[in-house]
């Protein structure tokens, strides 16, 4: 058996209780695609950080129930923004700097798109209801893992790729039929990203790094909720653990 690349996966705060946490599906994901999953708690010191990156292969970036700060993209606070937890913020800052010193495949989903925009020098769309012209609904409820709207992928993106090795048409301008849990979304893009998909009311769905020696890939729904079922879910974790193999 191939040996395993070991994949960081930041975890969450629960402010009520004090614990981190993080839910089972990002972990069983991985693990089923290959990977070795690695949970890394919000400890926001960089010494830490740097000793956990050092050891790893891969980074995944979760989704989480906050905001990022931002004060991080030089903006007031939206009246619709949600809470925000500086340790989740400052964690995963963090470890975006130390993966992309040592150039570690990144995978970010939801949360983790948006605050590797931040990362970058980007800045978000605070609340899509309230900011967006016509938005179509990107908070669907339950059941959380149902497909409730598509986004229009980019001839020759990342993603136009890891949907033709799913065995779907991978010429790009393609329909993808995704599930939906944000309110708040990319705005300005950051250093070396690219649009990847959009929804149809122009909310940017997914980005990547525009250089191809390096594997980095945002997406604002979540494939690990439908990985079991969506060959395209499970192609997003077989491609990215296949890059942090390599």
């Amino acid at each position: 058996m191939a040996v395993r690349p070991k994949i960081g996966l930041s975890m969450r705060l629960e402010l009520e209780t004090r614990r981190f946490y993080l839910g089972r599906d990002y972990s069983e994901a991985v693990f089923a695609a290959g990977g070795l999953p690695i949970q890394i708690p919000l400890i926001a010191d960089e010494s830490y950080i740097n000793e956990v990156v050092d050891g790893l292969d891969g980074l995944l970036l979760p989704g989480a129930d906050c905001d990022p700060d931002p004060a991080r993209y030089g903006e007031d606070p939206h009246p619709k923004l949600g809470r925000v937890i500086p340790e989740k913020d400052e964690t995963d800052l963090l470890l975006l700097t130390a993966a992309e010193r040592r150039g570690l495949p990144i995978l970010g989903i939801c949360f983790g798109m948006q605050i590797l925009n931040v990362h970058r020098g980007g800045s978000l769309i605070q609340d899509i209801e309230s900011q967006v012209e016509s938005p179509i609904k990107h908070r669907q409820g339950l059941p959380l893992e149902r497909a409730s709207h598509s986004v229009l992928v980019r001839f020759e993106s990342k993603l136009s790729r890891i949907m033709a090795s799913a065995g779907i048409s991978g010429e790009g301008g393609e329909q993808l039929k995704v599930n939906s849990h944000h309110h708040q979304a990319v705005k300005l893009m950051g250093r070396n990203l690219i649009n990847g998909a959009m929804a149809s009311d122009g909310v940017i769905e997914s980005i990547e790094d525009d250089r191809e020696d390096r594997f980095v890939l945002g997406v604002q729904w979540h494939p690990e909720l439908s990985w079991r079922t969506d060959p395209v879910s499970a192609a997003i974790f077989e491609r990215f653990v296949d890059a942090c193999r390599t």
